[in-house]
């Protein structure tokens, strides 16, 4: 089973992998471990990670980056339209006809449609097969990461990609918490159990956004206290600043405007972001020369730190602002944080080094890979989920970055409550929670975050859950209704069960109160609850939900263990529990309820629907790989033997073949650059066995002459040493003497026939010439060497019979002494012979030095 984890960034992306060594990211076809986030699209197929970047300039209207910050959203999303003049400039974007963004892209020359889901899955596959590539071994199972700040609509988008990529996420893992993660297993330093945690703040400064998270470690466990973001402020938005100030200096010097021109402005932004990465580890000005930039001019400027600081002012006040808003979410102050960790690719500027120092009073620390620590971070949190991978305890509790509130349709006058806020701000996840209420009939729940809650998303709605076939009881009253509610381990909110208790005939109100109350119980042992709390007015008894409140919420904390030992009195009152429990004959039967999910996540035609076109697209993918890697094979060939034909073949060709050959080589060469551009692959594959025909004998030639030497001493050494071993036997030597004659002339019979026919064939391999076929193989001599070998070798290694010594004489034994003289006197003295010593006294033992 893989452990794979994926850091899913914006425009790069790492793999982690945990193996038997530790934890470890791997490089791609490229031996880099960076694969860029680009995916670029063609006539005959797709063009993805590093290749596709190389396409930015060349293809850039049908190449695509940065589409991870679209997911989910819809076209008319102010962040889509903002990001359109950024990110997404030179592409062509529209809508369907459900709003959702789509890009425009020439695909198998037609123009086609794909989502930000769909390019995410096409990234993710071209990951997995990456990381299948290196591990040998099938991926499904991972753990990919995802920005603090994502919503639930967006990871609902990423789960949809990852299943049309054919990946199992096991889970979707926040950013930082997955770098908390990586630095908690590798740290030694951490308290194993103290009173006070120690408390680190995680700063991640990516190339499109900023993310905080301060995070307390104890007893083998991590705790995500709070968190801070800024969506829109990263590395990217610091290039962004360079490439402005750029433009309107080559608007004033030399007249151009890199924004209108889609690719000037590619090559301008790569440059500008060089140029930031050379700011960082200089002072001095940096500069920036492209040359042929527009209308064939070419364009120098420069920029030094200071200046770029003075720029970038109000990005890094917000910077600031951010960092310290994690202090007042977490209520720490400066002092209680322990360490700083910086990671991110734009960590390295200067100047937020230097802010983070300032708000937190520590110098940040960079213990951790700034690049692949969230790689890192996802591959171990898959090795803890995964049942055949051991790794040391460590649970990791994260937090719900917005608060989410839950909406009903009140029922009477009663209910004037119509919503809680079921989850609140930074409350603990993975998490979840009973609600109970009393209906006569189905009732929808809406989930949306609360108000002010501050989320980067136009739409506060998650999603709407219908609670289907509630009846009233069998008198008219309303039905109670528990409802289990739940924060997953991927950050996505959920309505997970809804159950009806039904009062069976022949009970009674003080039945129906004494199973109500008895239910209760049953799910507080099994739900590990930490108590009720009534969502309309005080808490009251379960008579009196009946006829005033219709309903009331529990809490389920799923990471609380239930306590294996209760106190003396905690079991005094259970046994009185079950003791009134066994008195009360069971009236309520529990009934599971349908629930109807309306969330904006793809249904499953449509992931059939897209899942079959990515298998068809992957399909295509492989076909034109196997198409280029014919013709490629016809190109090397026709280049190797044009080379090697006057050199290292030039002997073992005629010079009239050579000079036909030669011609032929130049004529598929213009071939393959013609009407051979764009071939079948069984074209490129019947034009090279055309071409093996009349070159792979000079090959064979070549290699022949080069193997011949070889071969024939090898040959030449058995038919020696068998030769000896004949003379040997003849002069009865006595190493040979045990073996039979019959054997002997077998071995000598056969080594005549060997060493005449390898004679007669080293004469007519002397007399060859090097352009002509050789007489006999290297195979074939080696054939007969062997044939020679496994024949007589066990002849002539046949091992000498082993002879018995001669068997001592008893009584010349008796005779001489010594032994049977022994044991009588024993005997005669009343010992006992099997317990003295029989043999001669021992001398007193020496001690020696044994260096």
């Amino acid at each position: 089973m893989s452990v794979v984890g994926i850091d899913l960034g914006t425009y790069s992306c790492y793999i982690g992998v945990a193996r038997a060594g530790g934890i470890e990211t791997i490089a791609n076809e490229y031996s880099d471990r960076c694969t860029p986030s680009y995916v670029s699209l063609g006539e005959k197929s797709r063009v993805l990670g590093v290749a596709a970047k190389q396409q930015a300039v060349t293809n850039f209207r049908n190449t695509v980056c940065g589409f991870k910050r679209i997911l989910g959203r819809k076209y008319d999303d102010p962040f889509v339209q903002s990001e359109l003049q950024k990110s997404f400039k030179p592409n062509h974007v529209g809508k369907d006809s459900n709003g959702n963004v789509v890009f425009q892209l020439n695909y198998l020359g037609e123009k086609q449609d794909f989502t930000a889901s769909q390019l995410t899955s096409m990234l993710l596959n071209k990951l997995k097969f990456t990381a299948e590539t290196s591990l040998k071994t099938k991926v499904v199972d991972v753990v990919v990461s995802v920005p603090v700040f994502f919503t639930d609509v967006e990871r609902r988008a990423l789960l949809d990609a990852c299943q049309l990529a054919g990946l199992n996420c096991l889970r979707i893992l926040n950013d930082t918490s997955a770098v908390a993660l990586s630095y908690g297993i590798y740290k030694t330093d951490l308290p194993i159990e103290t009173e006070k945690p120690r408390n680190v703040v995680f700063v991640d400064l990516g190339h499109s956004s900023l993310q905080v998270s301060a995070c307390a470690f104890n007893k083998g466990k991590l705790k995500v206290l709070a968190t801070s973001y800024d969506a829109q402020l990263g590395g990217k938005d610091l290039d962004e600043l360079i490439v402005d100030y750029m433009t309107e200096e080559f608007k004033k010097s030399y007249k151009v405007d890199p924004k209108s021109n889609a690719k000037a402005y590619i090559r301008l932004t790569q440059e500008c972001e060089k140029l930031k990465k050379l700011m960082s580890a200089n002072v001095q000005p940096i500069p920036l020369n492209i040359e042929c930039f527009m209308d064939d001019k070419d364009v120098h400027g420069s920029m030094d730190r200071a200046k770029f600081e003075e720029l970038a002012a109000p990005l890094f006040e917000r910077l600031e602002n951010t960092l310290q808003a994690v202090l007042d979410n977490a209520k720490l102050k400066s002092s209680d944080i322990a360490s700083v960790e910086i990671i991110g690719g734009a960590s390295r500027v200067p100047a937020f080094k230097s802010i983070v120092q300032k708000v937190f009073g520590k110098e940040p620390s960079t213990t951790l890979n700034a690049d692949e620590a969230v790689a890192r971070g996802c591959a171990l949190m898959c090795a803890i989920l995964s049942p055949t991978f051991r790794v040391r305890d460590f649970n990791i509790t994260d937090c719900q970055p917005f608060p989410i509130t839950l909406y009903w349709q009140p029922q009477g006058q009663m209910d004037e409550d119509s919503s809680l806020e079921v989850f609140s701000r930074f409350h603990p996840v993975p998490f979840s929670k009973m609600l109970t209420f009393y209906r006569k009939e189905p009732f929808t729940l809406t989930a949306s975050y609360s108000n002010n809650s501050g989320i980067p998303y136009p739409s506060q709605e998650i999603g709407t859950f219908k609670i289907n076939n509630v009846a009233p009881q069998a008198n008219g009253d309303s039905s109670k209704v528990k409802v289990k509610v739940r924060v997953n381990a991927h950050g996505i909110f959920t309505v997970v069960s809804a159950s009806m208790y039904e009062r069976l005939e022949g009970s009674d109100d003080t039945d129906e109160v004494k199973d109500n109350m008895e239910v209760d119980e049953d799910n507080k042992k099994k739900d590990n609850s930490t108590g009720d709390t009534v969502v309309n007015g005080e808490q009251q008894s379960p008579t009196e939900m009946d006829q005033s409140s219709s309903s009331e919420t529990q809490n389920v904390d799923d990471n609380q263990e239930s306590p294996e030992k209760a106190t003396e009195g905690n079991n005094s009152e259970a046994t009185d529990k079950k003791a009134a429990s066994k008195k009360v004959k069971k009236t309520v039967k529990t009934i599971d309820l349908p629930i109807e999910a309306n969330v904006p996540q793809l249904s499953k035609d449509q992931i059939n629907n897209l899942m079959e076109k990515e298998n068809q697209m992957v399909m295509q993918d492989r076909l034109e790989k196997e198409r280029a890697d014919s013709k490629n094979a016809v190109e090397e060939y026709v280049y190797e033997m044009r080379e090697k034909l006057y050199s290292v073949y030039e002997n073992y060709i005629t010079d009239d073949d050579r000079s036909q050959f030669t011609v032929k080589l130049e004529d598929t060469e213009n071939w393959l650059y013609e009407e051979g551009e764009d071939q079948n692959k069984q074209v490129y594959i019947d034009k090279l066995m055309e071409l093996k025909k009349i070159g792979q004998p000079v090959v064979d030639r070549y290699r022949e002459a080069l193997e011949w030497p070889i071969v024939r001493d090898e040959m030449g050494s058995t038919l020696q040493q068998i030769r000896k071993f004949l003379d040997q036997w003849a002069q009865k030597d006595e190493k040979y003497d045990h073996i039979d004659k019959t054997d002997v002339d077998k071995v000598e019979k056969l080594w005549t026939e060997k060493s005449n026919w390898f004679g007669h064939k080293m004469t007519q391999m002397a007399q060859l010439k090097p352009h002509e076929n050789p007489v006999v193989l290297a195979t074939q001599v080696r054939a007969e060497k062997q044939i020679l070998e496994n024949t007589c070798h066990p002849i002539m290694n046949k091992a000498k019979p082993k002879v018995d010594p001669p068997k001592e004489d008893k009584k010349a034994k008796d005779k001489s002494g010594n032994k049977n003289d022994g044991n009588q006197n024993n005997s005669e003295q009343g010992g006992n012979p099997q317990q003295q010593p029989t043999d001669a006294p021992k001398e007193p033992e020496q001690e020696m030095d044994v260096d």
